[in-house]
């Protein structure tokens, strides 16, 4: 019988497990379970976007490829995730620092359901569009997950998505300082880490690439330009057209 490689990414622990009852015991009785087979580890980890956290297994044999840097996400490969809700966020600068603002895409069932535009700052930097970004995704996420949708969030600042999940521990374990000295976008960071732990277990959060044609993050995009030209400093509903051709022949950030 050919190996087969599982996904998990509602469960008790997500990752990338290597037979079925490891598998089993993350999805066995989980309400909302989301898993699938692959029957190759590349497959597999291309799913879970190319990340498998503390409690996937791989085997011995493939750890040489697990080093090897992910391969970035494709359109198709985000298209086929089993999420109801797919997030994307981005920011933009000009220049940096400069004028920054924000912007969402979010899509139900891979329909593109809400755009989001807004905070806006006269003087900020990528870095801080791209955390608040990340943060309003978590405030999101937060309304779809009460009405018990599955959710996952797409951003292209590893930064962000490192501060979040990585490194704020370590800087709250610390009294919110670290080595190397000031720990910048600091209120940022907090107000989104304080989010991200109270949903963590529930979401998943996937690196992409910008610019390399995923819609959503080029929606996203192009409602961080739209925050900037308005200047709003709130977070707004993109209402005037819902002609996807005509928003992605906006302006690029």
């Amino acid at each position: 019988m050919a190996k087969k490689y599982y996904v998990v990414w509602k469960g008790r622990k997500s990752g990338i497990y290597t037979d079925w009852a490891q598998c089993k015991a993350q999805v066995d009785g989980f309400q909302g379970a989301k898993f699938k087979s692959f029957p190759s580890l590349a497959e597999a980890e291309a799913a879970f976007g190319g990340k498998a956290g503390s409690a996937s297994y791989k085997p011995s044999a493939a750890k040489t490829a697990a080093k090897a840097k992910p391969a970035a996400l494709t359109q198709a490969q985000i298209t086929d995730m089993p999420f109801d809700i797919k997030i994307f966020t981005d920011g933009a600068c000009e220049p940096n620092p400069g004028e920054a603002g924000t912007g969402l895409a979010v899509y139900e069932n891979n329909v593109i359901s809400e755009l989001w535009y807004g905070l806006y700052q006269q003087l900020g930097t990528n870095n801080t569009a791209e955390l608040h970004g990340l943060e309003q995704a978590f405030m999101l996420a937060q309304e779809k997950l009460e009405k018990k949708q599955s959710v996952a969030i797409y951003c292209d600042s590893k930064y962000s998505i490192d501060c979040v999940t990585k490194w704020a521990e370590g800087w709250e374990k610390k009294g919110w300082k670290k080595a190397g000295g000031e720990i910048k976008n600091l209120d940022i960071i907090q107000s989104a880490y304080a989010l991200y732990q109270s949903m963590k277990s529930d979401i998943t959060i996937h690196h992409v690439n910008g610019h390399v044609g995923i819609e959503g993050n080029e929606l996203a995009d192009r409602m961080s330009i739209v925050a900037i030209e308005r200047q709003d400093q709130g977070l707004t509903l993109f209402r005037e057209t819902d002609d996807i051709e005509e928003i992605l022949a906006f302006r690029k950030g």
